[in-house]
């Protein structure tokens, strides 16, 4: 049997060379990018459909009998239905430890660019500010240093991991926030509500699932130490993003920096893009876009593909 293999949006890996898909057996098609009107059509043939951000809810997958697996070209899988996968027998794969390098580092490119206060030194220097300078160096945007200070870790997977050896190598303190929806604290962890009181510097590293949505709202921006920095490369959708901006210009947060928006790519009108706060940093959720990290996504997910083959053959023996 050959196997239709469909990647609705392709162009999401950049320039990573997808040589790799092409599997013995199967037939490989690529479109840079699906709208959603695009999917079913697209995939009306396929039996493996790889997918970065396209949606696949249960809407769709309702519409797409012939379709066996789903590759996501991610690790975090909110843009797939998976109980509706489930429901019609469709098995889903997706890319662990990829970006285990990655995500770190720009965690820790994110949380310099703040204390050093990078960005307004730079716009300082194009403006002419050292220039015109009677003192040697400018001293007008107050730093910070790291070691001594405390990060709580929210999502102690092997990112969350790898972030916190990074901090106990700049000389952090590291403690690791229990999930908020559970009783029994588990050894090495601490209480939510009680980590988010001693955090200096807040960092996500959680999937975006129903339990999670918000996860920081007001309420729980409130209880942040006062003048705590958040750093999130996990997913837009676990802050609000009203009670982040109000938590900004009141001071309650000194900084945060975000890789990731609840609607990627945002708007122009996005609240976030529009509020022009100094202490907010953005980037375009690039954490895990090194060169090296989408090689490594291209052949897991080569593997991923290879061994659902190789397993519905062993099955029809």
């Amino acid at each position: 049997m050959r196997y239709n293999i469909v990647f609705l949006d392709a162009a999401s890996l950049g320039d990573a060379d997808l040589a790799a898909l092409q599997q013995p057996g199967c037939e490989l098609q690529l479109f840079p990018y699906s709208a959603p009107a695009d999917i079913v059509d697209r995939l009306q043939h396929a039996d493996i459909a790889i997918v970065n951000k396209c949606r696949l809810d249960a809407a769709v997958l309702a519409q797409l009998p012939r379709l066996k697996a789903i590759m996501v070209a991610a690790t975090g899988m909110d843009n797939i239905d998976l109980t509706a996968a489930a429901t019609q027998g469709i098995q889903v794969f997706n890319v662990k430890d990829y970006a285990g390098t990655a995500v770190p580092q720009h965690v820790f490119a994110l949380l310099l660019a703040l204390s050093n206060q990078l960005c307004q030194y730079q716009q300082a220097v194009q403006r002419g500010d050292w220039s015109r300078s009677q003192n040697f160096c400018l001293l007008d945007y107050p730093m910070f240093e790291l070691a001594g200070k405390t990060m709580v870790i929210v999502g102690y997977g092997s990112l969350g991991q790898a972030t916190a050896e990074l901090a106990k190598a700049f000389g952090m303190r590291v403690l690791i926030a229990e999930r908020p929806d559970v009783t029994e604290i588990r050894p090495g962890r601490i209480a939510f509500n009680n980590a988010l009181a001693l955090a200096d510097v807040l960092s996500l590293h959680c999937p975006l699932t129903p339990a999670t949505q918000h996860l920081l709202n007001r309420e729980r921006l409130a209880q942040l130490k006062a003048g705590a920095v958040l750093v999130n490369t996990a997913r837009g959708g676990l802050i609000e993003t009203e009670a982040l901006i109000a938590a900004l210009k009141s001071g309650q947060l000194l900084a945060a920096a975000l890789d990731v928006l609840e609607t990627e790519p945002p708007p122009a009108e996005h609240p976030l893009l529009q509020c022009r706060l100094p202490n907010l940093l953005l980037t375009p959720h690039i954490g895990w876009a090194s060169r090296e990290a989408r090689t490594r996504m291209v052949l897991k997910i080569a593997a991923n593909i290879q061994n659902f083959v190789n397993s519905r053959m062993e099955t029809r023996r």
